[in-house]
Protein backbone atom coordinates (compact mmCIF):
# COMPACT_ATOMS: atom_id res chain seq x y z
CA UNK A 1 0.00 0.00 0.00
CA UNK A 2 0.84 4.07 -0.86
CA UNK A 3 -0.52 6.67 1.03
CA UNK A 4 -2.33 8.94 -0.98
CA UNK A 5 -3.66 11.54 1.33
CA UNK A 6 -5.06 12.30 4.76
CA UNK A 7 -7.03 15.30 6.68
CA UNK A 8 -9.68 16.20 8.53
CA UNK A 9 -13.18 15.77 6.43
CA UNK A 10 -16.45 17.65 8.31
CA UNK A 11 -19.84 16.33 7.58
CA UNK A 12 -23.58 17.15 9.01
CA UNK A 13 -25.95 14.45 9.65
CA UNK A 14 -29.63 15.64 10.07
CA UNK A 15 -30.73 13.16 12.80
CA UNK A 16 -27.11 13.18 14.68
CA UNK A 17 -25.58 16.73 13.93
CA UNK A 18 -22.00 17.71 13.35
CA UNK A 19 -19.37 15.10 12.71
CA UNK A 20 -15.29 15.38 12.02
CA UNK A 21 -13.65 12.60 10.93
CA UNK A 22 -9.81 12.11 10.32
CA UNK A 23 -9.13 10.12 7.26
CA UNK A 24 -7.22 8.40 5.27
CA UNK A 25 -6.15 6.75 1.28
CA UNK A 26 -4.10 4.46 0.37
CA UNK A 27 -3.63 2.85 -3.19
CA UNK A 28 -4.02 -1.06 -2.83
CA UNK A 29 -0.99 -2.43 -4.63
CA UNK A 30 -3.43 -5.60 -5.62
CA UNK A 31 -5.44 -3.73 -7.35
CA UNK A 32 -4.09 -1.05 -9.74
CA UNK A 33 -5.92 2.37 -9.85
CA UNK A 34 -8.11 0.91 -6.98
CA UNK A 35 -7.77 3.58 -3.46
CA UNK A 36 -8.86 2.55 -0.10
CA UNK A 37 -10.42 5.66 2.23
CA UNK A 38 -10.61 5.00 5.68
CA UNK A 39 -12.70 7.56 8.15
CA UNK A 40 -12.52 7.65 12.33
CA UNK A 41 -13.77 9.09 15.18
CA UNK A 42 -11.61 10.35 17.83
CA UNK A 43 -12.04 8.02 20.76
CA UNK A 44 -14.47 9.38 23.29
CA UNK A 45 -15.55 12.17 20.75
CA UNK A 46 -19.27 13.34 20.14
CA UNK A 47 -18.71 12.19 16.42
CA UNK A 48 -18.12 8.66 17.97
CA UNK A 49 -21.14 8.61 19.99
CA UNK A 50 -23.37 9.92 17.10
CA UNK A 51 -21.28 7.00 15.21
CA UNK A 52 -22.52 4.48 17.52
CA UNK A 53 -25.96 5.62 17.92
CA UNK A 54 -26.45 5.57 14.14
CA UNK A 55 -25.30 2.47 13.98
CA UNK A 56 -27.46 0.82 17.19
CA UNK A 57 -30.29 2.09 15.03
CA UNK A 58 -28.80 0.15 12.07
CA UNK A 59 -28.57 -3.11 13.94
CA UNK A 60 -32.01 -3.10 15.89
CA UNK A 61 -34.75 -4.51 14.03
CA UNK A 62 -37.73 -2.40 13.43
CA UNK A 63 -35.83 0.56 13.96
CA UNK A 64 -37.41 4.01 13.42
CA UNK A 65 -36.47 5.19 10.32
CA UNK A 66 -34.23 8.57 10.83
CA UNK A 67 -35.64 9.40 7.01
CA UNK A 68 -38.40 12.24 6.77
CA UNK A 69 -41.40 10.88 5.78
CA UNK A 70 -43.72 12.71 3.20
CA UNK A 71 -46.98 14.37 4.66
CA UNK A 72 -48.99 12.00 2.47
CA UNK A 73 -46.70 8.50 4.43
CA UNK A 74 -47.62 10.23 7.83
CA UNK A 75 -51.45 9.95 6.95
CA UNK A 76 -51.22 6.39 5.90
CA UNK A 77 -49.62 5.31 8.71
CA UNK A 78 -52.01 6.86 11.06
CA UNK A 79 -54.44 4.82 8.87
CA UNK A 80 -52.92 1.49 10.02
Amino acid sequence: MRTHGSGVKYFHHHVVGDLTLAWESVDLRAEPGLTMTIYTAEPGSPTEHALALLGSWAATPDAPSAEPHTHAEERAARRT
